[in-house]
């Protein structure tokens, strides 16, 4: 298992900053007045330039995407419950996306911006367990509905 996580987290590294870009690219259209916003303006401020920040984005795209790569194998573990996996899974993402979040100046650098970041994020990782297990969920529905038809 542990070899199946390094290779999911080193595959998760370029998936990673390639959908760091593309949100990037999103923030950009949404909000950008039709300019690139490559990286927050702290960001740049404290690297002292825009492509110093880009390349620190970067490396914090890739760690997301390695830690979220690696940690789905926790899926996968068929003895553990489902709070188990959830439970370990929501901590490994959790203790990576937090501080790429206040490192990244991703959220305001205090115990309000803190405690807002966290809420959105339970939020976000709520809202996506519950959408995982309702697919799932289907799909088991439907599968024991095909034995049944079989049997």
């Amino acid at each position: 298992m542990k070899k199946k996580a390094i290779l999911r987290g080193l595959l998760g590294i370029p998936l990673g900053i390639a959908l760091g870009h593309v949100i990037t690219i999103v923030i950009s259209i949404v909000i950008g007045d039709g300019n690139h916003l490559s990286a927050i303006p702290e960001l740049v401020y404290e690297f002292g330039g825009e492509l110093n920040a880009v390349i620190f984005q970067a490396i914090l795209y890739g760690t997301l995407g390695a830690s979220f790569s690696a940690a789905s194998v926790i899926w996968e573990m068929e003895r553990w419950s489902i709070v188990k996996q959830t439970g370990l899974y929501f901590l490994i993402t959790a203790a990576t996306m937090l501080p790429v979040a206040y490192f990244g100046h991703w959220m305001e650098r205090s115990v309000l911006g803190f405690v807002i970041y966290f809420a959105v994020f339970v939020a976000i990782f709520v809202f996506m367990w519950l959408v995982q297990y309702a697919i799932w969920k289907n799909k088991i529905k439907h599968i024991d509905s095909k034995v049944k038809e079989r049997n």
